[in-house]
């Protein structure tokens, strides 16, 4: 089983980034963003597929995940939308990449959307699931479908202290439920899981991801330093970059979507692709696909 080894940690806007990088240092750069409840090994496979193609790739943790840690005590543990996208544009800072690939799902890929959408000369293209991936907070608290209700339970259990409460004291075996909800297909093993639940043992997992909950339902305040970038995202800005976006048809979290349902958040070109038997961690699913895809964008901008 393939482990993303070594880690290099540089500092980036208000973190300590710990993230796994590989192919050569000249090649065309991709940053591929985990999601939530998995980590930077969901492309323990295609990290190697996309650096034999020649690509730098770049696989981080996210705030609140494995080795990344916050630089400052006093940093507010949140996980909205705006943390995500400026911890993406800090890295890139950091390593001095003025442009790249960006492909992700779930919060990754939300980060993804978030840079690419506000700045767009940073993002020469994206690969995202579940397509437009920015959060209409002012819509919030619209009642969806029964169905997709239920599919949020989760969600609703991390508004209250009972919620928080249970992901503090049994983290592993509440988030080994996500996996088996989310990819109903997806025959993963003991040993994947674990290679991945030890990144949720950090300090910060817990208050990350309770504040990201609440606060993409209006019911929590975010970083007063992030003000600026939530007011522009409320605007639910358009994508104009080239872009790939997926649905897989078991997706436990959302229902697959036509193009057409997302197609006015994309002024840029897309095409849109839903994949039978691949569930809500796609990339780890099926990663010669998600591969194919970030090469065909790297392929398209050079």
């Amino acid at each position: 089983m393939t482990s993303l080894q070594p880690l290099r940690h540089i500092p980036a806007g208000v973190l300590d980034v710990a993230l796994f990088e590989t192919g050569p240092v000249d090649g065309p750069p991709v940053f591929l963003m985990h999601g939530f409840p998995y980590d930077i090994h969901a492309y323990a496979e295609v990290a190697p597929l996309l650096a034999a193609q020649g690509c730098r790739v770049y696989v981080p943790y996210l705030r609140g995940f494995g080795a990344t840690r916050f630089l400052d005590d006093a940093t507010p543990r949140s996980g909205e939308q705006a943390a995500l996208g400026a911890d993406l544009l800090a890295l890139m800072d950091a390593l001095a990449v003025p442009r790249a690939v960006l492909a992700g799902y779930d919060w990754g890929g939300r980060a993804a959307c978030v840079v690419a959408a506000l700045w767009p000369e940073r993002c020469a293209g994206l690969v995202s699931l579940n397509s437009y991936n920015i959060q209409n907070i002012a819509k919030a608290m619209l009642p969806d479908t029964p169905d997709n209700e239920h599919s949020l339970w989760y969600q609703y259990y991390f508004h209250n202290e009972r919620g928080r409460a249970g992901l503090a004291a049994d983290r592993r075996t509440l988030c080994r439920l996500l996996w088996k909800l989310w990819s109903p297909t997806w025959a993963f093993d003991d040993a994947t899981f674990e290679r991945s639940a030890a990144a949720f043992d950090n300090a910060d997992f817990v208050d990350v991801v309770i504040q990201s909950y609440r606060h993409r339902f209006g019911l929590v305040a975010g970083d007063p330093a992030l003000a600026g970038i939530e007011s522009r995202l409320a605007a639910q800005p358009a994508i104009s970059v080239p872009s790939i976006t997926f649905d897989g048809s078991d997706d436990g979290v959302r229902p697959p979507a036509t193009a057409g349902q997302h197609a006015r958040f994309f002024t840029g070109p897309r095409s849109h692709r839903i994949l039978p038997g691949a569930g809500h961690n796609l990339p780890q699913e099926k990663p010669q696909i998600f591969a194919d895809a970030v090469l065909e964008l790297v392929q398209q901008s050079a």
